[in-house]
C-alpha cells in the first residue's frame, strides 16, 4: 500500500511538472542568437550578446511580445559557415525558436539564413555586409539590418574622390564573400577597377596568421601605392593594422578600412588607428550629434550596464528584437509569413533617424556615415577611452543604396530568381 501510495504521488508530481512546463512554455517564446563567441569576430559577438540582454531585459519587463516573455537560446558560430548552417537547424528543430538573429560574416549570415528558410523560419542579420546577403542570396526568409559594402563605399567615395583621385590603390581583402563584394564597390566609386594598376592580395578567411598578413603588406609597400584599403574586420582587421603601422607603412601611404566598428578601432588602440577612414551605419555619437533622444537612452542604459559604449553590432542586435516584437504585434501572430508581410515596407525609427525595411530586397535602408578617426588624444579624453570617430560625409540611405534595376541584373546574372523566393 506505502508503495502504491508513493508511486501515486510521484505521477501525480510528474503530471504536475509537465504542466507547469507545458503553461511555462505557452508563455514564452524562444528566439536565438547565433553569434561568434569565439574567433576573429569574437569581439562583435560579444557586443551582440550584451545588446540582446539588455533588450530582451526591458521587452520582458514591459510584458514581452503578445504577452510571452522571450527566453533568449545562442549558438557559437565560430564565424565557419558551416558551423552556422548546424546551429540554425539545432536553434529551430532543437530548441523551437521562432526567430533566429545574428551574425559577424556575411558566409555567416548567408548559411544561417538558408537554414532558416528550408524551416520556413525569420532570420535577421546584424553584422553581414557582402552585397549577395540581400543581393544574389537574398530570399523572403532574410532581412538585413546594417548596410551593405556598396552604401559603406558610395558614402566613403566623395572623401575618396576628392583627396586621392589618380592615386594609386593596393587592396588586402578577406577571402571569402564579405571581402570580394566590398572590394568590389571600394573599387567601383575610387575609379580602381583595374587590378592591373590598383593590384590586390587575398589573404585566408577564417584562420589567417600574422604571417599572412606580413606577406600582403609587404607586397603592399614593395607596390609604391598611396592608398592602403584594408578589406578586413574584427581581429583582422585590427592585427593587420597594427602590423602596418610597426612596419612604417602609415607614413608612406592612406589607410582606408571600409567598414569600421568601435570593437576594432578599440582592439587596434587609438595611436594605431590615428586618422584611419571608414564606413559605418551607426556609432555611439550619432544620437548626440544629431539629436536622436532614443539613440541616446540606448548609449546612456548600455554604458550603465556594461561600462562601456555600445558599437554598431550592439545596435543592430537591439534594433532587431524591438523590430520583431513590433512586426510580430502588428501581425497579431508569431506566424512567420505573417510577420515577414508586416516587415516590408515598414519604415521606423529607434536610435537614429528613419529606417525603411525595403520590400523587393529586405535591405534596411537608412543614413550611411564616412568617418575619420581621431588623434590618440582625443580618443583618451573620453571617460572610457572610446571617442574614436569624427563624422566626415553622411548620406541618405536611398542616395546610397543599389537601385531595384542593378539588383534585378545582379539577380539576373548569378540565375536567381528576379524576385525574393519563399
Amino acid at each position: 500500500m506505502k508503495k502504491l501510495k508513493k508511486g501515486l504521488i510521484f505521477l501525480v508530481i510528474v503530471i504536475l511538472l509537465l504542466f507547469y512546463t507545458g503553461a511555462n512554455a505557452q508563455l514564452a517564446v524562444n528566439i536565438g542568437l547565433n553569434y561568434p563567441k569565439t574567433g576573429p569576430y569574437s569581439l562583435q559577438g560579444a557586443a551582440q550578446l550584451s545588446a540582446a540582454n539588455m533588450a530582451i531585459k526591458e521587452i520582458n519587463a514591459a510584458g514581452g511580445i503578445l504577452g510571452k516573455k522571450i527566453n533568449l537560446m545562442t549558438r557559437d558560430s565560430q564565424s565557419e559557415a558551416d558551423v552556422s548552417k548546424k546551429n540554425v537547424e539545432e536553434l529551430i528543430d532543437k530548441e523551437h525558436c521562432e526567430m533566429i538573429f545574428g551574425g559577424s560574416a556575411s558566409s555567416v549570415a548567408i548559411a544561417g539564413g538558408k537554414a532558416a528558410k528550408s524551416r520556413g523560419k525569420l532570420y535577421f542579420g546584424t553584422l553581414t555586409y557582402s552585397n549577395a546577403t540581400t543581393g544574389e542570396e537574398g530570399h523572403k526568409y532574410i532581412f538585413r539590418e546594417c548596410y551593405n559594402a556598396w552604401m559603406g563605399a558610395k558614402v566613403l567615395s566623395d572623401y575618396l574622390r576628392k583627396n586621392y583621385s589618380g592615386k594609386k590603390y593596393f587592396y588586402i581583402v578577406a577571402d571569402y564573400t564579405w571581402g570580394w563584394t566590398t572590394e568590389e564597390s571600394i573599387r567601383a566609386f575610387s575609379l580602381t577597377r583595374s587590378r592591373k594598376g590598383h593590384k590586390r592580395v587575398l589573404t585566408p578567411f577564417p584562420g589567417a596568421s600574422d604571417e599572412d598578413f606580413k606577406q600582403a603588406l609587404t607586397k603592399a609597400e614593395n607596390s609604391k601605392s598611396d592608398v592602403l584599403v584594408l578589406v578586413l574586420f574584427g581581429k583582422d582587421m585590427s592585427k593587420a593594422l597594427r602590423l602596418a603601422t610597426e612596419m612604417g607603412l602609415k607614413k608612406k601611404m592612406a589607410v582606408v578600412v571600409p567598414n569600421l566598428s568601435l570593437g576594432m578601432a578599440q582592439t587596434a588602440g587609438p595611436n594605431v588607428m590615428e586618422d584611419v577612414v571608414g564606413a559605418l551605419p551607426w556609432c555611439w555619437k550619432i544620437p548626440y550629434i544629431y539629436g536622436y533622444d532614443k539613440g541616446k537612452a540606448f548609449v546612456e542604459n548600455f554604458a550603465k550596464r556594461y561600462d562601456f559604449y555600445p558599437s554598431t553590432s550592439a545596435a543592430s542586435a537591439y534594433t532587431i528584437l524591438y523590430q520583431y516584437k513590433d512586426a510580430v504585434e502588428r501581425a497579431k501572430t508569431f506566424e512567420t509569413k505573417a510577420v515577414i508581410a508586416a516587415l516590408e515596407g515598414h519604415r521606423f525609427t529607434l536610435l537614429k533617424d528613419e529606417q525603411i525595411w525595403r520590400k523587393f530586397d529586405h535591405q534596411c535602408i537608412q543614413t550611411v556615415y564616412a568617418v575619420k578617426c581621431k588623434p590618440a588624444g582625443d580618443v583618451l579624453v573620453d571617460k572610457f577611452n572610446q571617442d574614436y570617430f569624427e563624422i566626415i560625409n553622411k548620406m541618405s540611405g536611398e542616395e546610397a543604396a543599389i537601385t531595384e534595376k542593378r539588383w534585378t541584373d545582379a539577380r539576373k546574372k548569378a540565375n536567381k530568381p528576379e524576385g525574393l523566393a519563399w
